[in-house]
């Protein structure tokens, strides 16, 4: 069933791979997330990854959309995606192995932050509920973002407008949590629990309610149907 997905998703995988991108995008994560949690380390004087954990929300809203910018729009940009139509494969199969693909590059530049542990490990205990939580918080969150990506790139042929429509997306899913004291209090709880941020602070926290697994993969869910729908829309002209 999911055979064509995992062929475009090897093939996207290759062309990360093939290419500076994954090796850049992978670097200057690590980079980023690095100095945040050695400051954290060394300055606050904190050894936990809560450093890593408050701040790496908010590099995904720049890094997801950069790595799914290009998913679709390039390929209708260069007249691909009008081969891809002719071939014995779904829209949500060609969607779904490129929104895997993604998923995957974005999830080796989480869990090469593993390598953080060691340095925790000889300081202290692990708090493991933490550490646990906090990781599958930020894969969700990732995931969440790069869905969001790739709805905008099936949007346009070109790649910087994909970008900035999705930043715009997760930027306003990131601050809706924070706006909250602007609204009154059943339209505040409501904002609150679209809010990406709201989910991810229960979970990093080791609290890992269904809730809050349920609002990610129901958002996910969202963003990849409606890629599919607008693949879809081309067949209606």
């Amino acid at each position: 069933m999911f055979k064509n997905s995992w062929i475009f998703c090897k093939r996207e995988l290759k062309s990360y791979f093939n290419s500076p991108v994954a090796y850049i995008v992978i670097t200057i994560f690590l980079l980023i997330s690095g100095w945040f949690f050695f400051n954290n380390l060394f300055i606050a004087n904190q050894a936990d990854f809560q450093g890593l954990f408050s701040v790496a929300p908010f590099i995904f809203m720049f890094f997801a959309p950069a790595i799914s910018m290009r998913l679709i729009s390039e390929e209708k940009r260069s007249g691909t995606m009008e081969i891809l139509v002719t071939l014995p494969v779904k829209d949500w199969e060609v969607v779904l192995g490129k929104y895997l693909s993604a998923l995957i590059l974005l999830s080796v530049a989480i869990l090469l932050t593993l390598t953080y542990t060691l340095t925790l490990s000889t300081l202290g205990n692990l708090d493991e509920g933490a550490l646990v939580g906090g990781y599958l918080g930020l894969i969700m969150v990732g995931a969440t973002y790069l869905s969001v990506g790739i709805f905008t790139s099936s949007l346009t042929k070109n790649q910087v407008v994909a970008f900035v429509l999705s930043f715009v997306i997760v930027f306003i899913l990131f601050m809706l949590d924070k706006v909250v004291i602007f609204f009154p209090g059943f339209l505040a709880g409501f904002l609150e629990y679209l809010s990406v941020e709201y989910h991810f602070s229960n979970i990093a926290r080791g609290v890992i309610d269904s809730r809050d697994i349920i609002y990610y993969l129901s958002v996910i869910s969202f963003f990849i149907l409606l890629a599919v729908r607008s693949l879809e829309s081309r067949k209606w002209r």
